[in-house]
């Protein structure tokens, strides 16, 4: 089993910026990709951004390419999402993903193995 520990979320200001966390732990298998999926009231989960394993390859949707930034240190099982130029929009839970696969691609395609328990990022106008 593989859990995953968001950290991070809270309150920010339009404009404002807040960095999430995540640490995988447990069986998580000598390679694999991670990344972040979003869910706002009333929305079904949708995806946000992804790393391959090698951190060569990142991939972001649309709504949020320009101001997230997603890193990984593999060393420390973490990855981060640093997010910047917060909109209202932006509010949601952001949960954690984890995928067997190494290359984001399958990660972004909803290919998730393990998600995390989420974290609330409200961004206020």
């Amino acid at each position: 089993q593989v859990q995953l520990v968001e950290s991070g979320g809270g309150l920010a200001e339009a404009g404002g910026s807040l960095r999430l966390s995540c640490v995988a732990s447990g069986r998580t298998f000598n390679s694999f990709a991670m990344g972040w999926f979003r869910r706002s009231p009333g929305k079904e989960r949708e995806f946000v951004a992804a790393i391959s394993w090698t951190g060569d390859t990142t991939l972001y949707s649309d709504s949020v390419k320009g101001r997230f930034t997603i890193s990984r240190d593999n060393a420390k099982k973490t990855v981060y999402l640093e997010m910047n130029d917060l909109k209202p929009e932006d509010t949601a839970t952001y949960y954690c993903a984890l995928s067997h696969h190494y290359r984001a691609e399958p990660l972004a395609r909803n290919g998730v193995n393990y998600w995390g328990s989420g974290t609330l990022v409200t961004v206020s106008t």
